[in-house]
């Protein structure tokens, strides 16, 4: 097994577990739609009810992030470094890739992403109004 499908073994095996003690690392995924993944974000929270103190993304143009074993090695790379003891992921898509306040006004609606306006991040469905 290569070094970086090891890694993504690793982060999956820890994710399975649940949270068991602190601190913890964080694996989100984000694209256009529910698709494709352009952008991961992983975050440290060293203990209950605390605010993240590291935070790394990562971006990619083509092809689904999700799938890519190499950004998985860095992923790895970052939570050893922060030497976390729990990992927390979801499989699926948590949203737009945009950052609300920065790449498009604060309440409103990404532009990039259509697919997103009015819709459940967590189910993927669209909100009843």
């Amino acid at each position: 097994m290569k070094p970086e499908q090891r890694a993504r073994k690793w982060i999956e095996k820890k994710a399975k577990k649940g949270v068991r003690s602190y601190p913890v690392g964080t694996v989100a995924f984000y694209g256009p739609d529910d698709s494709r993944a352009t952008k991961v974000a992983a975050a440290i929270l060293p203990y209950q009810d605390s605010e993240v103190t590291e935070l790394r993304r990562w971006f990619g143009e083509t092809g689904d992030l999700r799938k890519d074993d190499k950004i998985f090695a860095e992923i790895a790379a970052f939570l050893w470094e922060q030497d976390v003891h729990s990992v927390v992921m979801v499989d699926g898509i948590l949203g737009c890739p945009h950052e609300e306040g920065t790449d498009y006004p604060e309440g409103g609606v990404c532009p990039n992403c259509p697919y997103w306006a009015g819709r459940d991040r967590w189910a993927g469905k669209l909100k009843a109004y």
